[in-house]
């Protein structure tokens, strides 16, 4: 995604509007086809929609009304979180194509399909799933599939999305499916994964060194699901990846990650966490950082892409581009995209981020070393 000029010299991220979110361009669409319209619902407004549909169950005037729109409900978060197509949803088949015990849909047809996948999600949506399609609102469904109207449930969600206050074409399947796979990018999900969760070809891995099967890619949507469901860590930049290589000394072990989308990370632990996590090369793991504990230096000049890294004592130097600014009082809130699918958040000084006009489009460096790294294992 080329940026474009202005007449401060800067590299301008590319506009935005009221329903989208940093990064949800062009780079992040492309993996998802959609109709040209409105910009898709960032992750405040597709909850306020989620909303919505719950609050529209809820009111139904009667037991049958109740159920009908719950078969509507189960569409809805069938695209909301995976991904599928509305012709996927509708088609899935209750009885063979979902394993309750593992969170795992198979969508798009029956195994070894072209088309076909797996698409893991969280236990607490595998629960709710479970409650609706074993309930009296799909009780004697004849054979499989889920027996609903494509064009119903379009126009359905099309009321929900103005019900909501939004354009209605946000609340189209096509424009939940992308806003799906922007949301998991903003998460820093690697684009591997989000394009298997979408059912596009996957293409091989940056990594010269690491291999990631699908079943990889399974456990990193696994733990991201899980997290995004429980909401349970502070933290807000988080890389997926695998143990490359590890450099025990006496007290510490240098353990050296290679992530999805190429992106090299270094962290700093104990040999006990070494031994308590069982960390050795090829075992997939998840760092996270906090964003005080990132620093953020300009990228002087036009070829900044070619500028050589810092000299530092921070073993984590990723060059990068800025996403969006949100100034405080005292502190700056500054997110900056370093690859197609990773977006690293840091909080820097107020004064420093004016005293430099800090704003999207500027290259800078993101640091951080390899102590403010922890490790976690699923």
């Amino acid at each position: 995604m080329a940026p474009r000029s202005r007449p401060s010299g800067k590299q301008a991220a590319p506009a935005r509007g009221a329903g989208s979110r940093p990064g949800a361009g062009s780079g992040h669409g492309r993996i998802v086809s959609g109709p040209e319209g409105p910009d898709c619902l960032d992750a405040t407004q597709l909850a306020a929609l989620e909303q919505a549909v719950r609050s529209w169950v809820d009111a139904a005037a009667g037991p049958a009304a109740r159920l009908s729109r719950q078969r509507v409900l189960l569409v809805f978060l069938l695209i909301r979180y995976t991904g599928a197509k509305l012709s996927e949803a509708l088609a899935l088949d209750p009885g063979a194509d979902v394993d309750f015990g593992s969170g795992v849909l198979r969508l798009g047809g029956a195994a070894g399909q072209p088309g076909a996948r797996e698409v893991q999600v969280s236990a607490l949506l595998a629960g709710e799933l479970r409650a609706i399609l074993e309930g009296p609102a799909f009780a004697g469904a004849p054979g499989p599939g889920l027996g609903l109207d494509p064009g119903f449930v379009r126009r359905k969600f099309y009321e929900l999305a103005r019900a909501a206050g939004f354009d209605k074409r946000q609340g189209g399947p096509e424009m939940l499916r992308k806003a799906r796979a922007v949301e998991l990018l903003q998460g820093n999900v690697p684009l591997p994964v989000v394009q298997a969760m979408l059912g596009h070809v996957t293409p091989a891995p940056t990594s010269a060194y690491v291999s990631f099967s699908p079943d990889d890619i399974r456990m990193v949507a696994r733990g991201f699901l899980e997290r995004e469901a429980s909401r349970g860590s502070s933290a807000r930049n988080s890389f997926y990846g695998k143990v490359r290589a590890l450099d025990a000394g006496d007290i510490q072990t240098r353990v050296e990650l290679a992530t999805l989308d190429g992106l090299r990370v270094e962290a700093l632990v104990t040999n006990d966490s070494v031994r308590r996590l069982g960390l050795r090369p090829g075992r997939l793991v998840t760092a996270e950082v906090k964003a005080p504990l990132v620093s953020v230096l300009l990228r002087p000049g036009a070829g900044a892409a070619r500028t050589p890294p810092p000299a530092s004592s921070l073993e984590n130097v990723f060059p990068g581009l800025v996403e969006e600014v949100r100034a405080g009082g005292i502190n700056t809130e500054c997110v900056v995209r370093v690859s197609e699918a990773t977006r690293v958040c840091a909080l820097v000084p107020a004064s420093w981020a004016r005293a430099r006009s800090l704003g999207p489009g500027d290259a800078v460096w993101v640091l951080c070393g390899a102590c403010a790294v922890v490790l976690h294992v699923e």
